[in-house]
């Protein structure tokens, strides 16, 4: 609970930090001749939503975590009760990206220089707008550390939050991955939820009938990133480019889809536990993954009763 409280308290520091420190200082019309061209009403998109950030923690959860210090069997509510809240980091992280490219044209300016010396900051200024990505998924670490000091008492609520905070992640990750989707036409918001989202091998039959689904193994699959939505699942192409010499990024073309309202699963497909079958009309899809495909399968199959 101490080591919570502690890392809480220096996260809102570096923080407030970088809200006093950057964010404010573009303001700063002493500065306003340092400030490279390329940045220019740009401020959103290197910070993102980072003041809604500061502020929940600064005013909000940093508090109610210290109310729990003598109380530690308190923190799973804590967690609980904060949790539409903590959905501010999935737009963040979905920014992490239009900001990073940002960062990489006007990062070695004179402006961030002297705002870093300002600080006395031993790290530039992206490494703590990593900081939000890092603390969303330090929290669950720390909350199953306590699950393992825990008895009785708050046992359940801190089972509860560790699984709420896994779900925030997931969907932060999943997220991460929809914001790369090219060549869709239609608007992904009206899709319903994201359940999931992974890599397959996936084989098509568009024969009637199942007499030829066991013979289409023999053909080579095709390899593609699926988007299993509340209505629709998306089946996309990955691909990976690399921009100025830094890291690949991935992005997924659209290629087709199908309405969740019209498909039918055929659970297990004879001899192999890691494919399943879905129908579309008189079109098969034979979907194999590397790992055990149970959880896409409840996934659709869940999706189908909606």
């Amino acid at each position: 609970m101490t080591e919570l409280i502690e890392t809480e308290r220096l996260y809102v520091e570096e923080l407030q930090s970088i809200m006093e420190g950057y964010f404010a200082e573009l303001d700063n019309s002493e500065l306003s001749h340092l400030t490279p061209p390329s940045l220019e009403n740009k401020r959103d998109v290197l910070f993102g939503n980072l003041p809604e950030i500061y502020e929940f923690h600064n005013r909000t959860f940093l508090r109610e975590l210290e109310n729990c210090i003598e109380k530690p069997e308190l923190v799973g509510t804590c967690f609980l009760k904060r949790k539409e809240e903590l959905q501010v980091y999935e737009k963040y992280c979905q920014n992490k990206p239009r900001s990073e490219v940002l960062w990489r044209q006007c990062g070695d300016s004179l402006f961030f220089q002297e705002c870093q010396k300002k600080l006395d900051h031993k790290l530039s200024l992206d490494a703590y707008l990593l900081k939000p990505v890092q603390r969303i998924t330090k929290y669950q670490l720390m909350l199953k550390e306590m699950l393992k000091c825990s008895k009785s008492e708050g046992v359940a609520e801190l089972e509860e939050a560790l699984a709420t905070m896994l779900d925030i992640i997931k969907s932060v990750n999943d997220s991460m991955h929809q914001i790369a989707i090219t060549g869709f036409e239609g608007n992904l918001s009206e899709l319903g939820k994201l359940l999931m989202q992974g890599s397959f091998n996936v084989w098509t039959d568009h024969k009637k009938g199942h007499s030829k689904v066991k013979d289409l193994a023999r053909f080579k699959p095709m390899q593609r990133h699926l988007f299993l939505y509340d209505k629709m699942l998306l089946f996309c192409k990955k691909r990976e480019e690399t921009s100025d010499g830094h890291e690949k990024t991935p992005s997924y073309s659209f290629k087709h889809s199908l309405k969740m309202s019209a498909v039918g699963i055929t659970e297990n497909v004879k001899g192999d536990c890691k494919k399943f079958e879905v129908w579309y009309n008189e079109t098969c899809h034979i979907f194999s993954t590397k790992m055990f495909s149970q959880r896409y399968l409840v996934a659709v199959r869940e999706s189908l009763v909606l």
